[in-house]
């Protein structure tokens, strides 16, 4: 399946490897989006919606950059994305990383985004009384 990007130009994209967010983005009706790699910086990903070519998402692991990063996901979440064991699931969080000053990047920790690998379902899981903020520092030191 082809299509355009602001970002990324024209990109050709398999449909199986479209995430359906039954649990959708703050903010954002989108539904479909696809995970593109970062060829230049493997420990960032971006998520692309699949029907909005300007909505597109840095994200990547906490944990990489040092994040004591551990987290339950609620019983209803497990319930929406039909997620039976944690083999199945993938989690990642936005990045907010500024152009001039990348040292300042944020994460947002507080709603991470969750990927069931088995069915392709997905959405962003709000962590309420987790102490997690929406703007932590990327980079801990």
């Amino acid at each position: 399946m082809k299509f355009k990007t602001t970002r990324f130009g024209e990109i050709d994209i398999d449909e199986e490897l479209i995430f359906n967010f039954e649990l959708p983005i703050l903010g954002y009706e989108d539904k479909r989006y696809v995970m593109i790699d970062v060829t230049e910086n493997p420990i960032f990903k971006w998520l692309q919606a699949v029907d909005t070519p300007e909505v597109s998402f840095p994200i990547t692991n906490p944990v990489i950059f040092g994040h004591d990063y551990v987290f339950e996901l609620p019983t209803q979440a497990q319930d929406v994305l039909d997620i039976k064991t944690a083999e199945e699931v993938l989690a990642f969080n936005i990045a907010c990383i500024p152009d001039k000053a990348p040292k300042d990047s944020t994460i947002n920790l507080l709603a991470p985004l969750i990927f069931n690998t088995k069915n392709h379902k997905a959405g962003q899981v709000i962590l309420t009384d987790s102490g997690f903020s929406t703007r932590e520092k990327l980079f801990k030191n």
